[in-house]
C-alpha cells in the first residue's frame, strides 16, 4: 500500500472531526477547514491508488 494512500486516510479521518467539531461547537471555519481536509485526504488517497494500480498491487 503507497504511504500517499495512508496520509491521506488519516486527513480524510482529521476532516472529518474538524468538520464534526465546528459543526457542534457552531464554529463555520473549522467546519470549512475539515472539509478542505477531507477533499485533500480524498485526492492523496486516489493518487496513492493509482500508484499501486501502476506497480501492480
Amino acid at each position: 500500500m503507497d504511504k500517499d494512500r495512508i496520509e491521506g486516510s488519516a486527513k480524510q479521518a482529521k476532516g472529518a472531526v474538524k468538520e464534526a467539531t465546528g459543526k457542534v461547537l457552531g464554529d463555520a471555519k473549522l467546519q470549512s477547514e475539515g472539509k478542505a481536509d477531507k477533499a485533500e485526504g480524498k485526492i492523496q488517497n486516489a493518487v496513492g491508488g493509482i500508484k499501486d494500480t501502476l506497480r501492480g498491487k
